[in-house]
């Protein structure tokens, strides 16, 4: 059920009832159960972000403070250019995925909103050529 509903987050009941071949109350009781459990967290549309003009795309790392995470991931989520945050380990402490209308618009949010924020220590930004969802 969850990867037919990965591939189309808008089957109706009756649509993935038949695809699984079980029964329509069946189909409607797992979903409700499968939301109800937390395995299914929200329905999306996929959009391609050129289309609705971000036409410029970076990762972005961030090297931070110790014991700044919760502080920083709100503030984080107070800038709409920051589409994806990611708590990694390795050489770097967060993955940031940014989308912006531009470069200047990127320049602006690296330079001036990311590296102002307190718990940032260190960023580095890789500019995406190409990309693709999943």
């Amino acid at each position: 059920m969850v990867e037919e509903l990965q591939r189309d987050g808008r089957l109706s009941g009756r649509a993935l009832a038949e695809r699984l071949t079980i029964s329509r109350a069946n189909a409607y009781a797992r979903l409700a159960r499968l939301v109800d459990d937390g395995v299914i967290t929200g329905f999306t549309a996929t959009v391609d972000p050129a289309k609705v003009g971000l036409h410029t795309s970076a990762y972005v790392t961030l090297t931070v403070r110790q014991n700044s995470w919760r502080e920083l991931r709100a503030q984080l989520h107070t800038i709409p250019e920051v589409r994806h945050i990611a708590l990694v380990g390795g050489d770097f402490d967060v993955l940031l995925l940014v989308r912006a209308v531009d470069n200047d618009a990127l320049r602006h949010v690296v330079l001036e909103r990311l590296q102002a924020l307190p718990a940032v220590v260190a960023s580095r930004t890789i500019l995406v050529f190409e990309d693709e969802t999943r």
